[in-house]
């Protein structure tokens, strides 16, 4: 907005919101929140597979089955933490149906094409 004025409002000492107002009106606001939940969260660093268990497998498992209640095809999975054999065969569907390589294998793409799908099936990144 520095071709509207915005920088040099802020070097006259508007807030982002008086700025905001200055050129939108006077009913602009913004929404604050104490603590922001469900965000999906990073790749862990390495790739999860058969054998790979703890916090981030539990997530993993979560968002496919989250996915898995639209994307019918996808196998359903329990949140346990423990990537077995049913997990692999859901991230293969996965990775089948969003056309990524069909390892099995979570690997950084696989891990945020799951992120991206599971924002827009849960609609978590939607104002309400």
């Amino acid at each position: 907005m520095t071709q509207w004025g915005s920088k040099s409002l802020g070097d006259q000492g508007y807030s982002p919101i008086e700025i905001i107002r200055h050129f939108y009106g006077s009913d602009m606001y913004v929404n604050a929140a104490e603590q922001i939940s469900g965000i999906p969260s990073s790749w862990p660093g390495y790739n999860l597979s058969v054998g790979s268990s703890g916090a981030k497998v539990r997530q993993l498992q979560e968002q496919l089955d989250t996915i898995a209640e639209v994307y019918t095809i996808i196998p359903r999975i329990a949140a346990d933490g423990i990537f077995g054999e049913r997990t692999r065969e859901a991230v293969q569907q996965f990775q089948s149906t969003f056309g990524l390589p069909q390892t099995g294998v979570v690997d950084f793409r696989t891990w945020y094409k799951i992120s991206q799908i599971y924002v827009a099936i849960s609609r978590i990144a939607e104002l309400a």
